[in-house]
């Protein structure tokens, strides 16, 4: 169409409609109109989304989808050209009719897309008659890739006795697959080992427990956990990781003597401070939670005392007053244990305390025998003949068995030689006459041994 036969075209309908405004504004959305339609119809590619799927293997080319211009009329006077990324090598066009083939296996993985640019082209003149066009070929994914736990293995730590539901850990696979097409990427979480005490949730990997578990029974579980992708269907890949959870303690055992009743002894000489001996109650729990206080209930408290060994978590009897054989020769007393740290939550299951009974024995020690008075004042008068008798001292065996006696003066000689005692009944006389004007006084120290 040239531009000498639109002129008098052009004259014609100006003359057919007459001049108004009314016309004017007719005549212009007219006129607008109609180059739209123009424009709409002279200019335009047709074509559908492309798509190339990965990894595929063929020994011809593939067929992917077909580019075309509207001006197309197909007699073979429109030439396709394409260029951009992989044109003539991983992409070839057929200039006569716009189909595109791929001649390679691809990987979405490593290119995603690709940019390419289209032209038609008038075989006779070489002219385009289409502008440029750019457009994008897209590599569907196919299943291809494994799923994979990055961050594996896993250690979890969980209070023992949580109840059922509570949340442990979360697990995460990756998959270089495609997540926005199919279901390559989708990706399946399930419990391979650890049934019945946990579970995990199918789409998130959140691992919970799955029943109350006592961490005295068994402290530590090991956990495989399986993602599929293809959300499990037939022909999907897995992967599995171990996940090991660990049960930390809680207060949930009160503690224990190991015996109802103790044997113990002590002697009547032991200074106070002495270890009378140990006591020990046993806690199932660890660390702090098995941490215990003793006491001693009752009378016998003013006489022993019991202190917590801080490392052992041992009861240590101590003998607070020193103890008489002669007195008193046995002792019962009540030892009582509770916990340091209350767990409230357990309280109802019973008292975190035991008690248990203590009998200490005293040994009796073989003591000294005993005067009967510290000091003896005797009398004589000077010059009685010798062998008169001066007085008597007494000691008596204050053990049980009453051993006998034996008396002793241990003076110097020359008293020696003044006074003698009788050994088996402490009898003391006089050796020789005594003179007052040389001695008034004489002191004597007697021994008296069993």
């Amino acid at each position: 169409m040239n531009f000498t036969a639109l002129l008098p075209l052009m004259v014609m309908l100006v003359q057919l409609w007459p001049y108004s405004l009314s016309m004017q504004n007719r005549s212009a959305q007219n006129t607008d109109l109609s180059f739209m339609a123009v424009r709409r119809v002279k200019r335009g590619w047709l074509w559908e989304p492309l798509f190339a799927t990965e990894e595929q293997i063929s020994l011809d080319p593939v067929y992917i989808g077909q580019l075309k211009s509207d001006l197309d009329k197909q007699d073979g006077n429109l030439k396709y050209v394409l260029t951009g990324e992989g044109a003539g090598s991983i992409f070839i066009i057929d200039e006569h009719n716009g189909k595109i083939y791929v001649t390679q296996k691809l990987d979405r993985e490593t290119k995603p897309f690709y940019s390419l640019r289209a032209q038609a082209i008038n075989r006779s003149t070489q002219l385009p008659v289409e502008p440029e066009s750019e457009f994008i070929i897209k590599v569907r994914d196919v299943n291809d890739h494994e799923p994979q736990f990055l961050d594996g293995p896993y250690v979890a730590t969980v209070p023992e006795m949580s109840p059922e539901g509570t949340s442990v850990i979360q697990v995460t696979a990756t998959d270089g697959d495609d997540p926005s097409y199919g279901n390559s990427a989708r990706l399946l979480y399930s419990l391979i080992q650890g049934q019945p005490y946990f579970s995990v949730e199918p789409k998130t990997g959140v691992i919970r427990m799955a029943s109350q578990m006592d961490r005295e029974t068994k402290d530590q579980y090991l956990v495989i956990i399986q993602a599929k992708d293809m959300v499990g269907q037939p022909g999907a890949f897995s992967a599995t990781a171990t996940v090991t959870i660990n049960l930390s303690d809680i207060n949930d055992n009160p503690p224990k003597f190991q015996q109802r009743l103790y044997h113990m002894s002590v002697s009547e000489e032991a200074p106070v401070g002495t270890t009378v001996g140990k006591v020990f109650a046993e806690d199932n729990d660890i660390g702090e939670n098995a941490a215990m206080n003793y006491s001693i209930e009752g009378d016998s408290a003013h006489v022993f005392d019991i202190i917590t060994n801080s490392e052992t978590q041992e009861g240590i009897i101590l003998l607070k007053k020193t103890v008489d054989y002669e007195s008193k020769r046995r002792y019962s007393i009540q030892a009582k244990v509770v916990n340091k740290y209350i767990d409230e939550r357990f309280l109802n299951e019973g008292p975190f305390e035991d008690k248990t009974i203590i009998k200490i024995n005293v040994e009796d020690a073989d003591e000294p025998p005993v005067f009967t008075s510290e000091n003896y004042v005797m009398e004589i008068i000077e010059g009685a003949m010798s062998g008169s008798l001066v007085g008597v001292v007494t000691a008596r065996d204050p053990d049980d068995d009453d051993s006998p006696v034996r008396y002793s003066i241990v003076q110097s000689i020359p008293l020696k030689r003044l006074f003698s005692i009788n050994e088996h009944n402490g009898t003391i006389i006089t050796t020789k006459p005594l003179d007052r004007e040389i001695a008034s006084w004489h002191n004597i120290t007697v021994t008296a041994t069993e």
